[in-house]
């Protein structure tokens, strides 16, 4: 396995190596297409399961001869996975081996770790978490939040863009922290902002959620599936009024607030880990998706 994103390509041949060497298993399960998916069924004849994450789909028709290795791997698959509904109709749109192949199954969030937190009194807490980039849309997000007049956006993470915003007196920036320490980011914070230019799931918004936040999200990728009225509202990410808007309106939201809870409950890790088990068996046994 892989457990860090240092290391440049030659962690990709090292992993190839330690999958060839590895003794016959039951079922071989790979998160993302290309590589690590190539790299799985090139190094094993054992059944195979892959995980779409995103970027990985993205990838397809945009980088030269990922496509070729995609619909490779994903012809050698017994079973795909993606993490939304909207990243499988993106998949199957790109590769047609995906079609009739691929079963939805989210991340999911550990409702222990994200548990409720107390509610946030005074001015809104905006917070941002996640890559300062520009498919994250940081710089149109601040832009929105420059026009409400009132209340605090707080970045969290590191990015290309993070020397734009650090012009900006009314943002504040954190940095980069360790994914356990964004809980307590949360605790700061009355409301998560993730209105980005496309989103495959949004981890950050069902996380936020399950920590009684009420979040702004995009509307282009999976945060509809998951995100009701109750919890936040999703924005057209190039609208700036829009997002102004989407900003204002999830602020009168109760913090924290009970209805983000109970949606996100519905993604309850072990629960989705169960269903990821049972297409993991599936496969062992040699049974069709």
């Amino acid at each position: 396995m892989l457990d860090r994103r240092s290391g440049g390509k030659l962690r990709y041949l090292g992993l190839a190596r330690r999958a060839r060497r590895a003794a016959r298993p039951d079922v071989v399960y790979a998160h993302f297409l290309v590589p690590t998916g190539l790299i799985a069924a090139l190094a094993q004849r054992a059944p195979l399961v892959l995980t779409a994450h995103g970027q990985d789909v993205a990838n397809v028709g945009r980088v030269p001869g990922v496509r070729a290795a995609t619909r490779w791997a994903v012809r050698r698959a017994a079973s795909v996975v993606a993490v939304s509904d909207y990243l499988r109709r993106e998949l199957e749109a790109k590769v047609p081996e995906a079609r009739g192949k691929t079963e939805v199954v989210d991340c999911g969030v550990d409702l222990e770790r994200f548990a409720v937190l107390p509610g946030v009194t005074g001015p809104p807490a905006f917070l941002c978490v996640g890559t300062l980039s520009e498919r994250k849309n940081v710089s149109r997000l601040a832009r929105a939040f420059a026009q409400l007049g009132e209340g605090t956006l707080t970045f969290v993470g590191d990015g290309p863009l993070r020397g734009e915003l650090e012009r900006l007196p009314y943002v504040r920036l954190v940095g980069a922290v360790p994914h356990g320490q964004i809980p307590a980011q949360l605790a700061r914070a009355s409301v998560l902002c993730q209105p980005s230019l496309v989103e495959p799931f949004g981890q950050a918004l069902l996380e936020a959620m399950a920590s009684g936040r009420s979040v702004v999200a995009t509307r282009i990728g999976g945060p509809p599936e998951f995100v009701p009225p109750e919890a936040g509202v999703l924005v057209d990410p190039l609208d700036e009024a829009s997002i102004a808007d989407a900003l204002r309106r999830v602020a009168a939201l109760p913090s924290p607030n009970p209805a983000a809870r109970a949606a996100a409950e519905l993604h309850d890790v072990n629960a989705q880990a169960g269903r990821l088990e049972a297409i993991l068996l599936r496969a062992a046994r040699g049974r069709p998706a």
